[in-house]
């Protein structure tokens, strides 16, 4: 069945999972969801995000739909597969939105019935706040979106999850497995993040917002922080996190050593090399 013509259900109605019912919804789809909290069923009902949505889990309204978006933490994802996978239609294809995917793809595809098939994928998108209320689905408009499929994958089903990112309005679709996802996501996106907490909670910087300039609003903007959902996604992807968390210790030494060294030279020479890599990302 083309995509264009499959119904999607999106299970979690947060900040991205009702960008993506209201991106789709926008686009023609016919879209449920599923969600914990009744009064967000009702938000996203009322702005026309989707055409229906429940708060339980019945096989009758999962029955329904041929492509399911999970939009949950990666422990509420592999639950709820476990305890609702009897419910989905047959044929159904997954994908998902998390931010991790060795410790989530893997194992959602060992537990899935054979009948259906689960392609990971990663909207490189998002914002500080949470829940539906603040879903906007221009945020994914020119953003880059990863998809990590593995060899029990069908071409045809990854192909349909590129699709659906292009649907979306993703610039850039790229495809990687789930361990050089987590290698790049634990250095482009994690890493940073700890950075940002580490400078906002190294000094307590409440009395210098007066006094404050653009590098250090816009070092931090990410300091303001989901805990319980980052905290997992950091303790899942923990062996990879370590390691960019090493690298850019050692690399804040070796500026540290040049700063007490009286060392201009070697401090203009990585501010060059800074500029030239940064300069790519401006392309």
């Amino acid at each position: 069945m083309p995509l264009k013509d499959r119904k999607i259900l999106i299970v979690g109605l947060g900040l991205i999972g009702g960008s993506y019912a209201e991106a789709l919804k926008r686009k023609g789809f016919e879209v449920g969801a599923v969600t914990r909290s009744q009064a967000s069923v009702d938000y996203a009902l009322e702005h026309g995000m989707i055409d229906c949505g429940t708060t339980e889990v019945t096989p009758g309204f999962l029955g329904r739909y041929d492509l399911v978006v999970f939009a949950l933490y990666p422990h509420v994802l592999l639950d709820w597969v476990k305890k609702y996978q009897q419910f989905l239609k047959p044929g159904a294809l997954l994908t998902d939105v998390t931010g991790v995917k060795s410790a989530v793809v893997y194992k959602v595809q060992e537990m899935l019935r054979d009948d259906l098939e689960f392609v990971g994928a990663h909207p490189m998108a998002g914002r500080e706040v949470y829940g539906v209320r603040n879903a906007d689905s221009s945020i994914f408009v020119g953003a880059n979106y990863i998809v990590t499929p593995t060899p029990n994958n069908s071409e045809a089903a990854v192909q349909d999850i590129e699709e659906l990112g292009r649907i979306l309005g993703f610039s850039r679709i790229s495809r990687l497995s789930p361990g050089k996802h987590d290698e790049m996501i634990g250095f482009l996106s994690q890493l940073t993040h700890c950075i940002a907490v580490g400078l906002m909670t190294c000094k307590d910087v409440g009395h210098m917002s007066a006094y404050t300039g653009d590098s250090f609003r816009d070092l931090t903007r990410i300091a303001r922080i989901n805990d319980e959902m980052w905290s997992e996604l950091f303790l899942l992807n923990r062996d990879e996190l370590l390691s960019q968390l090493d690298l850019f210790i050692g690399q804040m030494g070796t500026i540290r050593d040049a700063v007490s060294d009286g060392d201009a030279e070697k401090l203009r020479a990585l501010m060059r090399l800074s500029t030239e890599r940064r300069a790519l990302f401006d392309k």
